[in-house]
């Protein structure tokens, strides 16, 4: 082991003096590089701001020369008119009758004709309503099917028009039904 050697006041004392001074110098570095390391980030954030600046504008000039290209696109969808929908329709529809069978195709023809489409609507909205055809055929099955029962428990013989006149007795309430419900609610469905 070193032993130490004992030093006097005035050793110490310089001692001391120097250590500050050597303390006083390194602290003085250490904010001289504070300083300009502070004075770096400030122009590092400048220049960073600088770049978004130049970003942001470069991106605003991309949209406004994208903005005319967008403007012609959407002038070049045609508008929806009878004539273009039906252009569009019969361009489908030879489309997919392409890929069907002679027979399927003939047949597509026949019921994609206008006036069998006009007409098929035209039944769908009065005659064939959904409920008035549920309520004909429920009534047509209850009525048949009790009058069925009390005529072999009778022995009286039927005729067949039992079934027709149930499913029309049915399909009348079930109209009425219908047509009366929108009437109230206002809504078809």
């Amino acid at each position: 082991m070193s032993e130490r050697v004992p030093s006097t006041p005035e050793q110490e004392s310089k001692e001391r003096s120097e250590f500050l001074v050597e303390a006083h110098e390194q602290h003085e570095k250490l904010r001289e590089d504070l300083e300009r390391g502070a004075e770096n980030a400030h122009e590092q954030d400048e220049d960073k701001a600088k770049e978004a600046v130049e970003k942001a504008l470069a991106n605003k000039q991309e949209k406004e020369t994208a903005a005319p290209a967008e403007k012609l696109e959407k002038k070049r969808t045609p508008k929806r008119t009878k004539k273009t929908l039906d252009v569009s329709f019969k361009k489908e529809m030879s489309n997919a009758q392409s890929h069907m069978s002679t027979p399927s195709r003939a047949f597509s023809k026949l019921i994609h004709a206008k006036p069998v489409e006009k007409a098929s609507e035209a039944v769908g909205a009065t005659v064939a309503r959904p409920n008035a055809l549920l309520a004909g055929s429920i009534t047509a099955f209850l009525l048949t099917s009790g009058l069925y029962f009390w005529a072999k428990h009778v022995g009286y013989p039927l005729s067949g028009f039992e079934t027709i006149g149930a499913f029309i007795i049915g399909w009348l309430v079930g109209i009425i039904f219908d047509f009366a419900r929108i009437m109230i609610t206002g809504k078809s469905t």
